[in-house]
């Protein structure tokens, strides 16, 4: 069978309670808010090459009031801009495509972009390649462009 023991006790002794004094030695500096060095941190330059850069910024808001002709929307929200990369010298290049090759506006919004691009402070030159490889779907558009265009 089994080897238990049963004893009856009137009563049991209280464990002894944790002390912080017990554990530590020393006492800790605490500080009062955690993000207090975060906080007091100056923000880093930016390079305004770089996404959140001056220049970069510049071009993407350049590009936000060039409109598709048959679409009401920006063609940045429509998702038609690819990529924008500028250099330290400030040289643009905007990758692009349209909605379809047979665009009514194919010759005419490239050169658009680029006077656009080009007319941004600090952009000395800008090229713009077009291309069709991905091809343009709806679902390279923005949430804004998609409510805009009642697809939400």
């Amino acid at each position: 069978m089994s080897d238990f023991k049963v004893e009856q006790v009137d009563s049991v002794a209280s464990p002894p309670k944790a002390r912080v004094q017990d554990v530590v030695e020393a006492p800790v500096e605490r500080q009062r808010d955690y993000l207090s060095g975060f906080l007091s941190q100056k923000p880093t330059s930016d390079d305004p090459t770089q996404p959140g850069g001056a220049l970069y910024d510049g071009i993407i808001d350049a590009l936000k009031e060039i409109y598709d002709p048959e679409i009401p929307v920006n063609i940045y929200d429509l998702g038609l801009i690819y990529g924008v990369e500028v250099t330290e010298g400030g040289h643009a290049v905007v990758t692009m495509t349209l909605t379809t090759p047979h665009c009514p506006v194919a010759e005419s919004m490239p050169g658009e972009v680029e006077l656009r691009v080009s007319a941004v402070p600090g952009i000395a030159t800008a090229d713009v390649n077009l291309i069709w490889d991905p091809p343009w779907d709806p679902q390279k558009m923005s949430d804004e462009a998609k409510l805009e265009l009642g697809m939400l």
